[in-house]
């Protein structure tokens, strides 16, 4: 089949086998340890960058070089990348398909910067996500280019369903949710330290998101998805609620940020019925989610469902700077210059995200994704079975999250111990300096989250868990 000589030639992308790591035998003392960090680089960074930054914070390290799953930082150490540029290295590192892509669209003499005119790259980037997207909804479809990020692509999502919604201007979103960080896509984020930050939001009013380890309404399970969807009914047909019609209703088929939540498939075919019967537009936020992450390639197909609105980045460009809305046609209500920017026609993300897309299309990466994800989430909860801090292990195909909580911490009324982003960053810190990079997210950054490239294969995947393993023991 032509999937497995992929994902061999994959393999050949790593370090020859005398250069890597032994496998671990479960043994965790058998990972790598990477005792201090520091550096110049690190160094001249805290002098002359800002203090927004957040990634380095986290995670101390310079890297200098990288291929496949594996980073090598200034000083030579090697690193296991589980946050693939958040998300946006589907292929991982320098994969030669992107690379390719790359050189040849650089040689080619073709304008790298083409703003909204139309060019044959541009044209091959379209037919190649539009072979990826559902039939019957790239069959009634259009698409709109964005500024180089996915917050941009949530602006214009706002933009379109506000300027199609005959005069509808508020959002329903949900709790836990990130959308980006310009001030629109900050509205629909759940955190009530950034809304508390930025004033001037938009009109948005917030709707419990179904998670089953702390259910919003203290049910979980099937009872809590049904009492859920009942909720939000409810909210929109009751005049007295204080939610008008809105616009639009956007989401995350898994929040990311949010700690690693997927809504339950039920209920989001719930969501779809409760919007189309009420003419709602349905936005579904596939930033990170998109093009094989969740073991599909796209994470609403798992539900079967069809939004109106699609918003994509991240790994649509195959690395490079790249987003779009892909929207239902009788959406197309807002005028010529609506939604605007300069960088809209990067055609190096084009040649790369059309080649990313075929090669996870035609490979079925997707599905190889959905395998990794598999192995290693069995691998993570038999971490957890040893370990009291690890409340839950959750997700969906290499989008994988870890809560850490303080069992010592009194609960009421059967509810999950209290989060704990203490003992969280201490794990994270002892996965880096084990050679494994993974980030944190959801409530107070309590939850370790995995985002490792899709082409991760079976032994790393092994060796991902063995060093967060190890890490886990090296708690103090």
């Amino acid at each position: 089949m032509e999937a497995q000589g992929t994902l061999q030639s994959h393999q050949a992308l790593e370090p020859a086998q005398a250069d890597r790591p032994s496998p671990p035998d479960g043994s965790a003392a058998k990972a790598p340890y990477y005792a201090t960090f520091g550096n110049r680089y690190l160094d001249r960074q805290e002098e002359i960058e800002s203090s927004a930054r957040a990634y380095s914070r986290r995670l101390p390290f310079a890297p200098k070089s990288a291929r496949g799953t594996l980073l090598w930082d200034t000083d030579g150490r090697e690193y296991l990348d589980c946050l693939s540029g958040a998300g946006a290295l589907a292929l991982g590192h320098n994969h030669p398909v992107v690379i390719e892509a790359i050189h040849e669209t650089i040689l080619s003499a073709a304008p790298l910067q083409t703003l909204d005119f139309p060019t044959p790259i541009r044209d091959r980037f379209i037919d190649e996500l539009f072979a990826a997207l559902p039939p019957d909804f790239a069959a009634d479809a259009k698409i709109h280019f964005c500024g180089p990020s996915g917050s941009d692509a949530i602006e214009a999502a706002i933009k379109l369903v506000r300027s199609a919604g005959a005069g509808r201007g508020s959002l329903l979103c949900f709790h836990g949710a990130y959308h980006g960080m310009t001030m629109g896509a900050l509205s629909l984020t759940g955190s009530v330290a950034a809304a508390a930050s930025n004033a001037g939001m938009l009109d948005v009013h917030f709707l419990p998101f179904p998670t089953a380890y702390r259910c919003p309404f203290g049910v979980g399970g099937e009872a809590g998805w049904r009492a859920n969807a009942h909720y939000i009914e409810s909210l929109l047909d009751d005049p007295n609620s204080g939610a008008v019609t809105p616009a639009a209703v956007i989401l995350e088929v898994v929040q990311g940020e949010g700690g690693v939540n997927a809504a339950p498939d039920e209920w989001l075919r719930a969501i779809r019925d409760i919007t189309l019967r009420r003419r709602i537009p349905l936005v579904v936020d596939e930033v990170q989610t998109g093009f094989g992450r969740t073991g599909a390639m796209f994470a609403f197909q798992h539900a079967g469902i069809t939004p109106d609105v699609v918003v994509l980045s991240k790994a649509l460009g195959g690395g490079m700077p790249l987003a779009a809305i892909v929207y239902k046609r009788g959406l197309d209500q807002w005028t010529p210059g609506a939604h605007a920017g300069t960088f809209r026609g990067n055609q190096l993300g084009f040649a790369a995200g059309a080649a990313t897309i075929r090669h996870i299309r035609v490979n079925q990466i997707d599905r190889h994704a959905r395998e990794m994800g598999d192995r290693l989430m069995r691998a993570l909860v038999k971490v957890a079975a040893t370990q009291a801090v690890i409340g839950d292990v959750r997700g969906r195909g290499l989008m994988i999250g870890v809560e850490i909580v303080d069992p010592a911490a009194p609960t009421k009324d059967g509810a999950p111990p209290p989060c704990s982003p203490g003992i969280a960053q201490k794990i994270q810190r002892n996965c880096l300096q084990r050679g494994l990079i993974v980030e944190l997210g959801g409530r107070s950054g309590s939850v370790v989250r995995f985002l490792p490239p899709l082409i991760v294969t079976a032994e790393q995947v092994d060796e991902i868990a063995a060093r967060f393993d190890a890490a886990m023991w090296a708690l103090d």
